[in-house]
């Protein structure tokens, strides 16, 4: 298996580098291109090693938007189909599973030692997760005013089963002192060319709530490479900043930690809604943390055609930050009136929940609605709110079609 992978990881390096310098490698391929819902939206579908034909922002470093319609294969997205996201464009060419170590040390622990996969996965309980990933930025081009970053569509997401170790347990190992206030996350990519790692911090809480884990494997596999093959830290209801790929240093701290990546970037206006009026610049800024409620039509797609007179059943899938699903209502009339949907099955509080409702059109023009609920009574703002950095959209979507 670690051949196979070192195999498919030289092969894949390659084709981000000339991916990245205008060409492809036998490593990925164009397979056409797509349209995203806004202005400059053309984008081609590219397929890198591991991964179906996906959306290309960026070749180098990669990101790569799920297409919306995979949403609509399942709850769980498939492996292939996940999207991708780094920063930096120094990614590791091969990683051999078996020399890979993680480093836990920093100035707050008693005892910092070296974790091996073999270790982590012969002297840990392992647990299992069902959890969205979603990065802070998806959705971003559909922002009005525009802002600068990545144009995303609502791609930039994905529900996966988590395999691995609570961090609580590999830190305990390493004997937190009473003085450790932060614990930070590093992995293997590098930036090229100036700037520091991708290294992102939580508070000591947080790491040692038992629910932040260290996975090795997604869906019944291995991790694909660029997800973060060996291993990958998931933080579940956290945006996706915080999920360090290829894993290779915890250190916990005693002092706040306030690297690039955690101050002056990813950070929301401090106030309610993390939002600001349309052009504005916030006073006052905090970490971005936890999912808002969103929800999603995956069935009918904006602007297309149902038969009239006949029943449509029409499903879609809602999450939010951990709190959990507890309705979603939709409307066939632009929000003019509203019904309760029917949820699918709950794979817990930070999974994806299908749900489904039945629609018979006349004939004409419907603009479909969907709005969720989590258990602590949060939902979604009918009119998009505004933030400089695009994050965090969960506005109500529309979802117009006709019926003939």
């Amino acid at each position: 298996m670690n051949r196979l992978r070192r195999r498919l990881l030289a092969g894949g390096a390659g084709a981000l580098a000339t991916a990245g310098l205008g060409t492809l490698s036998r490593g990925a391929w164009a397979q056409g291109t797509t349209e995203l819902p806004f202005v400059n939206g053309q984008r081609k579908l590219v397929a890198y090693p591991e991964k179906r034909p996906l959306i290309v922002l960026t070749s180098r470093p990669p990101q790569l938007e799920t297409p919306f319609e995979v949403f609509n294969e399942g709850v769980i997205t498939p492996n292939d189909a996940f999207f991708v996201r780094y920063h930096n464009a120094g990614l590791p060419g091969e990683i051999d599973a078996d020399q890979h170590v993680i480093k836990i040390g920093g100035s707050g622990v008693g005892k910092p030692y070296a974790l091996t996969m073999a270790a982590l996965k012969s002297d840990f309980k392992p647990v299992e997760v069902v959890a969205v990933n979603q990065c802070s930025g998806n959705s971003r081009g559909f922002f009005n005013p525009r802002v600068t970053g990545g144009q995303l569509a609502n791609g930039a997401m994905g529900n996966a089963r988590w395999l691995g170790v609570p961090l609580k347990d590999v830190l305990a190992r390493a004997e937190p002192k009473n003085s450790a206030r932060e614990v930070t996350f590093n992995g293997l990519d590098i930036a090229l060319f100036g700037g520091g790692d991708f290294v992102k911090a939580l508070q000591m809480n947080h790491a040692m709530d038992g629910e932040v884990m260290l996975a090795y494997q997604m869906n019944g596999a291995d991790i694909p490479m660029l997800n973060g093959y060996p291993v990958k830290l998931i933080v579940p209801g956290y945006y996706g900043t915080y999920w360090v790929k290829h894993l290779s240093e915890i250190e916990v701290v005693e002092q706040p930690f306030e690297g690039f990546w955690m101050k002056p970037a990813y950070r929301v206006p401090d106030n309610d809604c993390a939002c600001v009026e349309p052009g504005t610049t916030p006073s006052a800024t905090r970490p971005i943390g936890r999912f808002n409620v969103r929800s999603f039509i995956t069935s009918v797609a904006d602007g297309g055609r149902l038969r009239a007179g006949q029943q449509t059943v029409v499903r879609g899938i809602a999450f939010d930050g951990g709190q959990g699903v507890r309705e979603v209502a939709y409307s066939t009339d632009g929000g003019q009136s509203w019904r309760g949907a029917m949820l699918g099955a709950d794979l817990g509080r930070y999974s994806f929940r299908e749900f489904t409702f039945g629609f018979t059109p006349e004939k004409g023009s419907h603009d479909l609605r969907v709005r969720a609920w989590n258990r602590s009574g949060q939902s979604q703002p009918m009119e998009a709110l505004w933030q400089p950095a695009g994050y965090m959209r969960n506005v109500v979507e529309s979802v117009k079609v006709t019926a003939i």
